[in-house]
């Protein structure tokens, strides 16, 4: 028998009772905008698929190991200081961030050893170390990016673009900071080492982006890092995940759990609610989806044509690279390995284009390792640790078959670390798990196993990104990392404000729908 949750549809709002707000999915973007939709008056239900909150942000358990499915440090707490003052309290009332000295360690092919950290004269004697003659290149390069930073983020980051004269006005001042250059050719006007270019400009894989593609706007990471810091999450981000649960209990919103969203609910070009699988409909006012944008327009309106992502147009959009995660536990710990560590492998470009151009898997890796156990025991029983190493694929539009490639790649990637890093892995080893591009595309619903969204091209960035407001249905939001600003915790956190510019105080909502 067919369940039907009944809230008062737009035609019906009456004295006295809140407007209801829907919001599809419970990754990072999904709660960011339920709590601000909960400060602004709405009385909200977010509707996740899986078995738990947080998206990529959920959390594996095995074996008595704890290990973060995704992002693993947060670069902006102030993102997350904004959400809870929303509510009257603050971050460090729930969630004790831990900052992280260095950031990491970035070990090149030939063993060189490169650390980043947040204290300036650190990084430049790092950087004279490798190269005297690039140390004044940095500090002229952290001034352009500082620029960056304060223009692309602070002024643009959580305004929408579903207006085309807001992009316009954006051009001046894109053409002033040469935004059409990449980040690698940015880095490489003020950076000669070629080791160096590499450790400075490698961060926009953490968005999804090729460095030698995606526009330089984004090395404003640069600066958000060495301004911000880098912080780890006491418990894991699960921990920030579940505090964000709790706030919007408090506001009085619900989240269901395993409910997942099988079409909207569309009368009179306006979304009123979403359908669940079996039947099940939620009435709303509103409704804000998390859920990839190119999924959603191509899922969510069966039956209906979207104007402007068609599947023609979702076709021609340049996906982000995929990802292969292993998860895994030894029973010892590794007390010289630190809580984050890059690996270079031989090539940097001829790589990255295996990746991004020519999808194919090359033999060669560049590895990312967490070992979040160096600063947080309690994630692994005593004496041992817990990892995460990630390493960048293509997403599925390549000829790659990962039922078959998957266990060999996992032992490639085994034996690159136990050959650099961790001797005696393999007989260390007491539980693991693996995530190839196939689970990003079945567990996250990302096209083709991107595990980004759209690549941040400039031309698929800011107004030529799906936007937050859509164009399809009235009374329809979007948010997370496929929409502007784009992927990475800051920018989806991000596009939860964005939502402030277009949608009201349910209070004026209210009047405006008596």
């Amino acid at each position: 028998m067919t369940t039907h949750m009944r809230f008062p549809p737009v035609t019906e709002y009456g004295p006295g009772e809140r407007p209801h707000a829907v919001v599809i999915g419970a990754g990072f973007g999904g709660l960011a905008a339920a709590i601000r939709l909960g400060a602004k008056g709405y009385q909200v239900t977010v509707v996740e698929r899986l078995e738990q909150a947080g998206g990529r942000g959920s959390v594996f358990r095995q074996d008595g190991f704890a290990f973060d499915a995704g992002p693993t440090i947060i670069t902006a707490p102030f993102c997350f200081e904004e959400l809870w003052s929303l509510c009257g309290r603050s971050l460090a009332d729930d969630v004790k961030l831990i900052p992280m000295e260095p950031f990491y360690r970035i070990r090149f092919d030939n063993g060189d050893v490169f650390s980043c950290s947040s204290d300036h004269d650190a990084m430049k004697a790092e950087i004279g170390r490798f190269s005297p003659s690039d140390v004044k290149g940095y500090d002229a390069l952290l001034e352009d990016c500082k620029k960056l930073y304060e223009y692309g983020f602070c002024e643009l980051a959580d305004i929408p673009f579903h207006n085309l004269f807001t992009m316009l006005r954006t051009l001046p001042k894109m053409a002033l900071y040469r935004a059409d250059r990449s980040v690698y050719s940015h880095v490489a006007r003020h950076i000669k080492d070629e080791r160096l270019r590499m450790a400075l400009s490698f961060y926009s894989l953490f968005i999804g982006g090729n460095p030698f593609s995606v526009t330089c706007m984004y090395n404003l990471i640069l600066h958000l890092e060495r301004t911000f810091g880098v912080h780890y999450v006491k418990g894991g981000i699960g921990a920030l995940v579940q505090a964000m649960v709790n706030l919007i209990e408090s506001q009085g919103g619900m989240i269901r759990l395993n409910a997942d969203v099988e079409q909207l609910l569309v009368e009179d070009d306006k979304a009123v609610g979403v359908q669940l699988a079996g039947g099940e409909e939620i009435r709303s006012n509103i409704v804000v989806s998390n859920a990839d944008a190119l999924w959603a327009y191509d899922t969510l309106l069966p039956g209906r044509k979207p104007r402007r992502w068609t599947k023609r147009k979702l076709s021609n959009v340049m996906h982000s690279m995929s990802l292969v995660v292993l998860y895994f536990g030894t029973n010892k710990r590794y007390e010289d390995v630190d809580h984050h560590s890059i690996l270079f492998g031989p090539r940097y470009k001829t790589h990255l284009e295996d990746i991004f151009k020519h999808k194919r898997l090359a033999d060669d890796m560049s590895l990312y390792l967490h070992r979040p156990t160096a600063t947080d025991p309690s994630l692994a029983p005593d004496g041992c640790d817990a990892f995460y190493v990630l390493s960048p694929v293509p997403q599925l539009t390549g000829d790659i078959d990962w039922e078959t490639e998957a266990d060999p790649y996992r032992q490639k990637i085994q034996q690159r670390l136990e050959d650099t890093v961790l001797p005696g892995l393999s007989e260390s080893i007491v539980t693991s798990k693996i995530m190839t591009p196939l689970d990003f595309k079945s567990r996250l619903n990302a096209p083709f196993g991107a595990a980004f969204g759209p690549e941040p091209r400039m031309l698929q960035s800011a107004w030529f990104r799906p936007h937050n407001l859509s164009e399809e249905l009235e009374n329809f939001y979007l948010v997370g990392a496929s929409t502007h600003p784009g992927a990475g915790v800051p920018s989806v956190v991000t596009s939860a404000k964005v939502l402030d510019h277009v949608i009201p105080h349910a209070d004026s909502w209210a009047a405006q729908n008596v």
